[in-house]
């Protein structure tokens, strides 16, 4: 029942496994000719040391020739038969007989082990291909959900799903195969060999094993619960490094080393103790599995010698007891394959369900069956009746606004005051909660995604760099960068003469976020990035902040240069950047309270005017 359960849950694994079925089959059948195999290696000597070493008088009397009455009497047929024709050999030349099955055990012990490294080299294609799958899933899926998702959950805990989690998934792989199709075919095959031995011993040992199953069960459903909280901690573990690595120059510059050095020293005790616990129940259940085995061992022993003592056995000699033990001394092996399996397959459950959150996740952001391909923006962007709330929060409250192509609009206003939503929406990093935008009258939704951010381009606050070279950001998105368009871009981003002063200019090494540039670098290799892609609409949030004055006013003309023509949305604290702008929205808690020009705002003597103030403007 309990492993019907754990397959029932593990179809998802399953299915991936047989998505290669030729490299599946070839696992199934090496796995499958390495029991019968084993099987063999322990069994074949048994009848000619019978013959051998049994008492002289006794050891070259006749053996009748095998007869077989009806095909369920097949089992003993091939028996009588090997015994028959050892003991012909035998008696001609007993010498020869003893080298021949010594050779004979030797080749089934190198074919045992052939084909048991067979399986190896194809379970390791098969677990890796499916590790490759799992992690391409995972990381497509990431890209594709909403901003919201990745606000609200942490990177580690995503990568700890990418990495730990897969990982587990990547042992089950392999002991799924093993448990449909190795373990249970051993133990039959196995079983079968004990019936044709003795029966009476058979039932007996058959009364015992479900002793061993009943301690599995038990063990591996405390695992699942305890393997979860493990993994769990797992993702806050990743977490926290990722967040002490992304963030050491604050920590150091706070002096929170000793503090940030305790808080992950507390995390990873929970998740050392956890994970502790994890492997001690795992390898609990194969020991005592294993324990119990030589206590039912011991008990059959005692059972066989005295049917044997009382002469109550049917057909039951000491060779046959002999090979009986040994027999089902193989017969263990496989039911603590079965409990390993278990084990593992008790922690992938809870790694599958990890996974699947993520892959389940709904994608917010859709796209229609046969989206309209926007070619070009002609005419306006509108936005009508749109509100957006975080969760509970309103962010925007029907908001109605038409930009025309060419125009260039501010957003002005405190922190938190909804402009760089509203340019998110714009995008589709973010769908209203209700209204909608247009462009040329048709709402963008209808547009697929690609084609509506292939004429949108934008520089964020914070200038977000790749580790690579120079040449490569700026033509972020092309396999084949063109060095003269980024060399162009780069001239109009100011940024042309740093870059040069570079140690190898455009092939230069940004490192890690770009963190071998300074703040003020990396944002005009973000502004030149925009520039290459040449987009009909720029966004620009605060694409100037990070700039000192004088490069700040180089790049300002070049971004009025460039804008020309474009229709062009920005996102400015920094009032003297936007007093040219065609249009001056003044945002306050998601809705627009003043609009106009520079000189018109300043008339009214409102938010704009006293923000001027405030900056010393006129």
């Amino acid at each position: 029942m309990y492993l019907c359960a754990a397959v029932k849950d593990l179809k998802e694994i399953i299915k991936y496994t047989f998505l290669y079925k030729g490299t599946a089959a070839l696992v199934v059948v090496c796995n499958l000719l390495f029991v019968v195999f084993n099987l063999l290696s322990l069994v074949l000597f048994i009848p000619i040391l019978q013959l051998i070493f049994s008492n002289p008088d006794t050891a070259v009397r006749p053996i009748p020739a095998p007869t077989m009455e009806s095909l369920l009497d097949v089992g003993n047929y091939l028996k009588q038969s090997y015994e028959y024709h050892m003991a012909q050999w035998v008696q001609s030349d007993p010498k020869m007989a003893l080298l021949g099955v010594c050779i004979s055990v030797f080749l089934a012990f190198f074919l045992k082990n052939f084909f048991r490294y067979g399986a190896v080299w194809f379970q390791s294609e098969l677990r890796m291909a499916v590790v490759r799958d799992l992690r391409n899933s995972l990381f497509n899926r990431a890209l594709v959900l909403p901003l919201s998702y990745h606000s609200n959950e942490r990177k580690g805990d995503l990568m700890a799903r990418m990495n730990s989690d897969v990982g587990e998934i990547e042992i089950a792989v392999v002991s799924v195969l093993e448990l449909l199709f190795r373990e249970p075919i051993a133990v039959i095959i196995n079983l079968i060999t004990l019936i044709l031995l003795s029966p009476e011993l058979t039932l007996f040992s058959l009364f015992l094993l479900p002793v061993s199953a009943f301690v599995i069960s038990r063990i591996s459903k405390s695992l699942k619960k305890t393997a979860k909280l493990g993994q769990e901690q797992t993702g806050l573990l990743y977490a926290a490094i990722d967040e002490a690595l992304n963030g050491i120059r604050i920590v150091k510059a706070f002096g929170a080393i000793r503090f940030v050095q305790t808080r992950f020293e507390r995390i990873n005790l929970i998740h050392q103790k956890l994970i502790t616990k994890t492997f001690r129940k795992k390898d609990l259940a194969p020991l005592l599995n294993e324990t119990i085995g030589a206590l039912i061992m011991l008990l059959i022993v005692w059972f066989g010698g005295v049917l044997i003592l009382d002469h109550r056995g049917v057909g039951l000699s000491g060779e046959v007891f002999l090979t009986f033990i040994i027999v089902f001394s193989q017969l263990l092996r496989p039911i603590q394959g079965i409990s390993t399996s278990l084990s593992n397959l008790a922690k992938a459950r809870v790694s599958l369900d990890r996974i699947n959150e993520v892959l389940n996740q709904p994608e917010v952001i859709l796209e229609e069956k046969d989206p309209t391909i926007l070619t070009d923006f002609t005419n306006r962007l509108t936005f009508q009746n749109v509100s957006f709330s975080y969760q509970s929060d309103p962010i925007l409250c029907d908001l109605n606004l038409e930009i025309k192509k060419g125009q260039t609009i501010a957003l002005v206003g405190e922190s938190g005051s909804g402009k760089s939503t509203l340019l998110d929406l714009i995008p589709r990093f973010y769908d209203p909660s209700s209204g909608a935008l247009f462009i040329d009258g048709i709402n963008i939704k209808q547009f697929s995604i690609d084609s509506l951010r292939s004429k949108i381009g934008m520089v964020t606050q914070e200038p977000l760099l790749f580790n690579g070279s120079v040449l490569d950001n700026i033509a972020f998105g092309e396999d084949f960068p063109d060095l003269e368009k980024a060399t162009r871009a780069a001239k109009i981003a100011n940024a042309y003469s740093f870059i040069m002063a570079l140690e190898s200019g455009f092939d230069y090494n940004i490192g890690d976020r770009g963190n071998k540039l300074s703040g003020g670098q990396k944002q005009r290799i973000s502004i030149a990035r925009a520039i290459y892609k040449n987009p009909e609409i720029l966004l620009l949030d605060e694409a100037t902040s990070a700039l000192d004055t004088e490069s700040e006013r180089l790049v300002q003309e070049a971004l009025d240069e460039i804008m020309k023509g474009k229709t062009s949305i920005v996102v400015a604290h920094r009032l003297s950047t936007v007093v040219n702008a065609d249009l001056i929205l003044v945002m306050s808690k998601g809705v627009i309270t003043e609009q106009g020009s520079h000189e018109q705002l300043l008339s009214k003597n409102g938010d704009y005017a006293h923000f001027c103030r405030l900056q010393g403007l006129k």
